[in-house]
This record gives C-alpha cells, sequence and structure tokens, in this order.
C-alpha cells in the first residue's frame, strides 16, 4: 500500500508543481480518512484545514494559498487574477460557485481540483507560464471540457497546443466505469468515436466508457502532442484504498485534490 500523502507528477519543469493527494497522512477520519483537503463534502471543517497544512507542507513549493472551487460538472472556468486575488472570502466563495476550470498566470497560487473517480486534468503552458486545473466528470468530459478550458487559454493568452504539457491524473479506469445507455449515447451524439472509447461488456449487457481516453482525445485535438501528456493510470475504483472513490465510499467521502502551481519566474541580469 501507498503511505504518501502526495502523488508528484515528473512530466513538468522544476519551477512547476502538480500533485494529486492520496488517502494516508491526514487526520480525517471514517469515509474521509484520512487525508480529505475538501470541505465541501461533508467532513469536519477543523479536520480539513489541518489537512491542507499537512499537504502544504508536504508540497516542494509552499503555495501563497490553495483556490478549490464547487464544481458542479458543468464547463465554466474562472481565471484566478488580480480581481480575485483582491477580493473579499465573500466575494471569492460566489466567484468560484459552479466552477469546474480554474486558470492563472500568477505564481505560488495553487490551482486545485477535487475528484474521487471524476478526472482531474492539470495543464501548463510553457510559452505563456499559465497553468489550468480542469475537474472531468462524464459530464464534463462529453461537454468537451477539456478543449473549452485550452480555447479560453488560446483566447487569454496565445495559448498554443505544441506548448503544453499536461497530466491525466487518478480516476476512474474503463474496466470500472460501467455506465447506463443514456450516458453512452450521450458520448456517441457528441461524436466521440465510441469504438475507441468503449467497450461492451457481454456478460452483464453494459458498456464501458475510457474517460482518460476521451479527455486524450481533446488535448490532442487542441494539438498537444501525445509525449507531452502524462497518465497517471490510476483507477479511484479498484484503489481506493489509497486513493477516493466515490463510487465505492458514497458521495459523502473524501475526494482526492490535485493542483498545479508555478514558481515566481527569477529575471536573470
Amino acid at each position: 500500500m501507498n503511505t504518501n500523502p502526495i502523488l508528484l507528477y515528473t512530466s513538468l519543469p522544476a519551477d512547476v508543481t502538480a500533485f494529486s493527494t492520496t488517502r494516508h497522512g491526514g487526520c480525517s477520519q471514517g469515509a474521509y480518512a484520512s487525508l480529505n483537503c475538501t470541505s465541501y463534502t461533508g467532513d469536519i471543517t477543523e479536520h480539513v484545514r489541518r489537512n491542507q497544512k499537512i499537504l502544504c507542507g508536504a508540497l516542494p513549493q509552499h503555495p501563497r494559498e490553495l483556490v478549490i472551487p464547487y464544481q458542479t460538472h458543468g464547463t465554466d472556468a474562472l481565471i484566478i487574477d488580480i480581481t480575485y486575488l483582491q477580493a473579499s472570502e465573500e466575494e471569492r466563495q460566489i466567484m468560484l460557485q459552479g466552477i469546474d476550470a480554474l486558470i492563472t498566470c500568477e505564481p505560488d497560487i495553487c490551482l486545485c481540483i477535487s475528484t474521487a473517480d471524476c478526472i482531474p486534468i492539470l495543464l501548463y503552458d510553457k510559452q505563456h507560464r499559465t497553468v489550468a486545473a480542469i475537474h472531468a466528470g462524464w459530464r464534463g468530459t462529453v461537454s468537451r471540457i477539456v478543449l473549452h478550458t485550452l480555447e479560453h487559454m488560446r483566447a487569454l493568452y496565445g495559448t498554443d497546443g505544441r506548448n503544453v504539457t499536461a497530466v491525466i491524473g487518478p480516476g476512474i479506469s474503463l474496466p470500472a466505469f460501467e455506465v447506463g445507455e443514456e450516458v453512452y449515447e450521450a458520448f456517441r451524439e457528441q461524436g466521440f468515436p465510441m469504438e475507441y472509447i468503449s467497450e461492451w461488456n457481454p456478460a452483464t449487457h453494459k458498456h464501458h466508457i475510457d474517460l482518460w481516453a476521451a479527455n486524450r482525445m481533446q488535448l490532442q485535438d487542441f494539438g498537444v502532442p501525445s509525449e507531452q501528456v502524462e497518465t497517471a493510470g490510476i483507477c479511484t475504483y479498484n484503489q481506493y484504498e489509497d486513493f477516493f472513490s466515490a463510487r465505492r465510499m458514497g458521495i459523502r467521502s473524501g475526494r482526492i485534490l490535485s493542483g498545479i502551481m508555478m514558481k515566481e519566474k527569477i529575471a536573470h541580469p
């Protein structure tokens, strides 16, 4: 069993930190045990605060702050800029409602996404020094949230796929993600190649969907080279002892926190 509090991703440059939390090393109990860093699913607030401090202490770069949105399986993105950073706590909470993707060019700000079977995707644009964190459940995936976020980055900063490094973090795998016909049809109607992202299980008469592949396709459609996409390859449903899984543990349980941030770029004389 893995007992590390965080999983660090290695495909990014040294001045960019990208991670996903595991279930280990925190103080939460029961279905939140032990390193739940998200307050939206019913955990004790003080436990969440303590776990966030443990997380920050375990990271190679200490963040100025963690930005954690209230996700709703949509495609809306929030830019974390001076407007957000100067807003009051109450104003920030309003801004974070219904947000499933975060984008920033601000250093030392850790953009975070909460998942427990959904797919966390972290992006870094090396040319424009911009990062993004995306929550892609099946609804976000079928609505192409990854492609929407990258297009938002292109409109704001000029992001080009050739300069993007991406991480696909722990989430439910194709063998574990059995779906009803309405989910299968939603992907088919949106033009996804079903022969590539789905399998039929003759024993159960159910389809299975590959969310990793469906999101990887969106990265490729934007021009991100396949060798610049790191996939954790961790199935949360099968590895629920190390990573939270809502399908295994119920909705009122802990969440994986996946985050990305940049260090302040040092100007050389």
